[in-house]
């Protein structure tokens, strides 16, 4: 099964409740992500809050056309549970 996203809602700083396609809703975290020129833009909270799911992504997009992979958001959200750190692994977020 691919991993999608069905609702995302942005909380504070840059912390957004996501729920994905496989039941699982999380908070995370997406501050490591806003590195490099199409992601430092959303280091301001008011352009980071404007983030949607694109229905052809099934994604988190923002008006700029930054996205994120919903893997790496479903890691941010589920870090801390080690019965999902193998598969981290496997996606390449985890040693």
């Amino acid at each position: 099964m691919f991993l999608h996203i069905v609702e995302a809602k942005y909380l504070e700083g840059y912390k957004v409740e996501v729920t994905f396609n496989n039941g699982q809703k999380g908070i995370a975290d997406l501050s490591a992500a806003l590195r490099g020129r199409v992601f430092e833009p959303l280091r301001d909270p008011a352009l980071f809050a404007q983030l949607r799911v694109d229905d052809d992504l099934r994604t988190i997009v923002w008006q700029n056309g930054a996205d994120l992979a919903p893997e790496y958001i479903y890691f941010q959200a589920f870090r801390e549970r080690p019965e999902l750190h193998a598969q981290f692994r496997t996606w390449g977020y985890m040693n």
